[in-house]
């Protein structure tokens, strides 16, 4: 397949991104800030690492922040019941930039966020390099 152009370069520089992504979400939150943007962070870290496995193995995928789109396009021997709850954090894509849009969130949502992400970034890793 050829690379388009729009493209980051690999699936390892997705990777990166969703590591230095997971990283801000695990921020304590400072003074002033709101859960909402760590939570973010949780869910680009997520979305990032779907995209390196679909990049690692040639599948287009559309910019889209939905991850449900994103884990349909994963062929069958990849999707799994323990990525499934990822797209929880489709919400926070937006969630977050635009005030009085839904609930505030939680210092549990923020915690439940963490762990769903962390989990998608150590299975993308597995993925990408299993792709190898």
């Amino acid at each position: 397949m050829p690379r388009d152009p729009r493209r980051a370069d690999s699936s390892e520089r997705w990777l990166a991104n969703a590591r230095a992504d997971l990283a801000l979400a695990r921020v304590q939150l400072p003074s002033g800030g709101l859960y909402e943007h760590l939570c973010f962070h949780a869910q680009q870290a997520a979305e990032k690492s779907i995209k390196a496995v679909l990049l690692a193995k040639g599948i287009d995928f559309p910019f889209t922040h939905s991850i449900r789109t994103l884990l349909d396009l994963l062929p069958p021997e990849l999707g799994s019941n323990a990525i499934e709850d990822a797209v929880d954090l489709t919400p926070y894509a937006v969630a977050g930039r635009y005030p009085g849009e839904s609930e505030p969130v939680t210092e549990g949502d923020w915690r439940c966020a963490i762990d769903i992400a962390q989990r998608i970034v150590f299975w993308a890793q597995s993925a990408v390099e299993s792709s190898r």
